[in-house]
């Protein structure tokens, strides 16, 4: 009887090693999809940053959440269709002399990417597609007050635990709010090179720059994001972390400058098997 008993422990011991590790590895392989930002993968990502130093004064400050939704519609015999939504609620304070406090909603961002669901031959990831600037901004002072439309693109490859590869678009407003002649017209690129890095028990350790150029005003603004993330099960569901801290290598006379910081909570809705 001990003998049997012992058996028992012992084999619920090795079951639950075993079940442990594929948990493992299961949040590993999450992860890593998660590094690709055209995976085929319902997330939905709540990125909080706060900025600091805005303004010819740097008095300004600014904390934003933006809720950015990623959907993979099947479309056609190979490929997705990604659409990737950015919405940002924004609080801010002094961004100008005199200009006092604004909240609520900025414009959204709409990215649609055709991508194959196979990478090619020599493991590339790519995707291309629209982009599109919808003025939703509930105040001046958060928006553009123009409606925008560009290119937009990613490539990328996964090798073993590394990610790397660069996102690109380009908006030109297209038509203004009302009769609006406040607000400039648009012409700005937007490209972020990244790389990441995925370890077995799904920690992610990613570094990156969202650089943008504004050609109407021919100026680079150039923030520095360190992050480390962790993805974890919450009552058997996948949730990632992600936190980190920003720093604006370059930067417009009346942008953020300094150190901002982000922190992100995913949650993912991996697909059935």
């Amino acid at each position: 009887m001990p003998i049997a008993r012992s058996v028992i422990v012992a084999g619920t011991a090795v079951m639950s090693i075993a079940a442990h590790a594929q948990a493992n590895e299961d949040n590993a392989e999450l992860a890593k999809k998660l590094s690709n930002p055209v995976a085929a993968m319902i997330s939905m990502p709540f990125q909080f940053n706060y900025d600091q130093n805005i303004g010819p004064l740097d008095d300004g400050h600014r904390t934003y959440l933006n809720i950015q939704p990623v959907i993979p519609v099947p479309v056609g015999n190979g490929w997705n269709m990604i659409s990737r939504t950015i919405l940002p609620v924004v609080d801010q304070s002094d961004m100008a002399p005199g200009a006092g406090h604004q909240f609520g909603l900025g414009d959204i961002t709409q990215s649609l990417f055709f991508s194959p669901t196979k990478s090619s031959g020599s493991g590339i990831i790519w995707g291309a597609g629209p982009a599109f600037l919808i003025p939703t901004a509930t105040d001046d002072l958060l928006g553009s007050k123009r409606w925008g439309l560009g290119p937009t693109a990613i490539v990328l490859k996964q090798d073993h635990a590394w990610t790397y590869g660069f996102l690109f678009n380009h908006i030109w407003s297209i038509a203004k709010v009302g009769n609006d002649r406040t607000h400039p017209d648009i012409s700005s690129t937007f490209l972020q090179p990244f790389l990441s890095y995925n370890t077995p028990t799904a920690w992610t350790y990613g570094l990156n720059a969202e650089s943008s150029y504004d050609w109407k005003a021919h100026r680079w603004a150039v923030p520095v994001n360190a992050t480390i993330g962790k993805l974890v099960r919450i009552g058997g569901h996948p949730v990632s972390f992600t936190g980190g801290v920003r720093y604006w290598a370059q930067h417009t006379d009346a942008g953020q400058k300094g150190w901002g910081f982000r922190f992100v909570v995913t949650l993912l809705v991996p697909e059935k098997r």
